[in-house]
């Protein structure tokens, strides 16, 4: 099974290598980290690269299409080659799916108008000009498509996207396999849970960027 894995300028690196992680163990998949062009991709805070191994005209029809986000997905959001691509991929996808600020990008491409989606608790309300139902579920599946909230939450999608192509016993091997049983230290994974102070000093710091 083909998994492209879209890498665009300033996306956030777990977005992609926390699916990665998880999907590349699925027997038969075959994950491909595709991008505008071959070669290195400057994630965002530039401190890191990821490296696609192919252009988008090398994998036009993936089984499986995984869109990350980025704190400004601007980068992936007014190309039109890539917004051109996910259109004409998505229509032959078995799976269709974002992490975070990913959704938007899939919005832009007109993919999720009347879909119910989630993304980054900030940009809930940017998902919402695309035509899309946004919901604040860590993971929402609606048809083929499925979207996940923010960063860390590309885990428990790509897991719940194993547990539905391939099976749960095989979904809940790779999560042993990489220890994913999360206990957080802090309360403060949410905007529910964190405390007042620090979701308001969350949004004054980032909110501009992610549409809050």
């Amino acid at each position: 099974m083909e998994i492209a894995i879209l890498l665009y300028e300033g996306v956030t690196a777990l977005d992609a290598v926390g699916p990665y992680e998880v999907l590349h163990m699925a027997p038969d998949a075959q994950v491909k980290f595709v991008a505008t062009r071959p070669g290195l991709v400057r994630t965002d805070f530039g401190m890191l690269n990821l490296n696609a191994d192919y252009a988008l005209a090398d994998v036009p029809n993936p089984d499986i299409l995984l869109v990350p986000g980025a704190p400004d997905p601007g980068a992936a959001m007014g190309d039109e080659a890539v917004l051109a691509w996910l259109r004409d991929a998505h229509a032959t996808t078995t799976w269709t799916t974002s992490v975070c600020t990913g959704a938007l990008v899939l919005g832009a491409a007109g993919i999720l108008v009347g879909v119910r989606a989630t993304t980054h608790w900030m940009a809930l309300d940017a998902l919402g000009q695309f035509g899309a139902q946004p919901t604040s579920e860590r993971v929402v599946r609606d048809g083929k498509i499925m979207t996940a909230a923010g960063v860390s939450s590309g885990i428990d999608m790509a897991l719940s996207l194993v547990a539905e192509q391939w099976d749960t016993p095989t979904a809940q091997e790779i999560q042993l396999i990489i220890e994913y049983d999360p206990e957080p230290p802090l309360q403060a994974g949410s905007p529910d849970k964190a405390p007042a102070a620090v979701r308001e000093g969350v949004i004054a710091k980032y909110g501009a960027m992610l549409g809050g």
